[in-house]
């Protein structure tokens, strides 16, 4: 049993970080012009498509259609919201709203939520809207809607992929299809990608993404849905680490108070009330 934990524990660690890292590297290409988001979109999901073909399993059918539009629109407004987003911000906003669509997926199923859950909900959104408010870091309304998009997109994309049961071939059949579908978003582009833009994306498919993404899919079986969304907690706090340290952004006041909202907000939404004991 403490071999599964630990191995458990290793997994969705290699898979936050995994999320982080995507933040990261989306924000040192996009920030400096070295890509732009079209670029970056296709060439991720494509080296992302590419590393895991040998893992495909079995032809992409109908079934894997849902897994690979949520993908998509994903990594679509991930791209767009990084133009002007930082990497902590834009990790905030979407996590706070993945947990949303998480929320909102386990309440249609039948899961009510406790009373924890309903402070911790409207906690979060308050976190939410301080970050979005005057003051502090400006957030642009266009680049935290794209956000937004993304995290309900990633939300579903979550809680599709803890269905399958093929968590590698699943995920490879995602990337290939949804390659094409961001195709369009070249045309919004207005100059070739430098290789340095390049690179940063092959590096985000490959690792970050396609890797990364295999990880997350075979461990979020071995978790309850509630479990599924406090794990993904620790990516806005080790975005917001790297991108102090590594692309010299600033963490002031509105991001840190909006943070500890959204977070702590999230945390109350997965407390359950403990059976008394006889």
């Amino acid at each position: 049993m403490s071999r599964n934990i630990a191995v458990t524990a290793a997994l969705a660690t290699l898979a936050i970080l995994a999320f982080a890292g995507n933040s990261l590297l989306a924000r040192a290409a996009l920030a400096d012009g070295a890509i732009e988001a079209g670029a970056f979109s296709a060439i991720r999901l494509a080296a992302g498509a590419l590393v895991l073909l040998p893992l495909l399993g079995r032809r992409p059918g109908l079934r894997d259609a849902p897994g690979a539009v949520a993908l998509a629109v994903y990594v679509a407004g991930f791209s767009l919201a990084y133009l002007s987003l930082g990497a902590a911000m834009g990790a905030l906003i979407l996590f706070a709203c993945v947990q949303a669509t998480i929320i909102a997926v386990g309440y249609w199923r039948g899961e009510v939520l406790s009373l924890f859950g309903w402070a911790g909900l409207f906690l979060a959104m308050g976190g939410l809207v301080l970050l979005l408010s005057p003051g502090g870091e400006p957030v642009g309304i266009g680049a935290a809607a794209m956000m937004g998009i993304a995290g309900l997109a990633w939300g579903a994309y979550t809680v599709n992929g803890r269905g399958k049961g093929d968590a590698t071939g699943s995920t490879a059949r995602n990337f290939l299809l949804a390659t094409p579908l961001v195709l369009p978003m070249l045309l919004l582009d207005s100059a070739l990608p430098s290789w340095h833009g390049v690179v940063l994306a092959a590096i985000a498919g490959t690792l970050t993404s396609g890797l990364g993404y295999v990880v997350w899919y075979k461990v979020t079986p071995m978790l309850g849905l509630g479990t599924v969304a406090s794990v993904q907690l620790a990516t806005p706090v080790v975005a917001a680490i790297g991108g102090v340290v590594l692309l010299s952004e600033t963490f002031d006041w509105k991001l840190g108070v909006g943070g500890a909202l959204i977070v702590g907000g999230i945390v109350l939404t997965i407390i359950k009330p403990q059976a008394r004991a006889a």
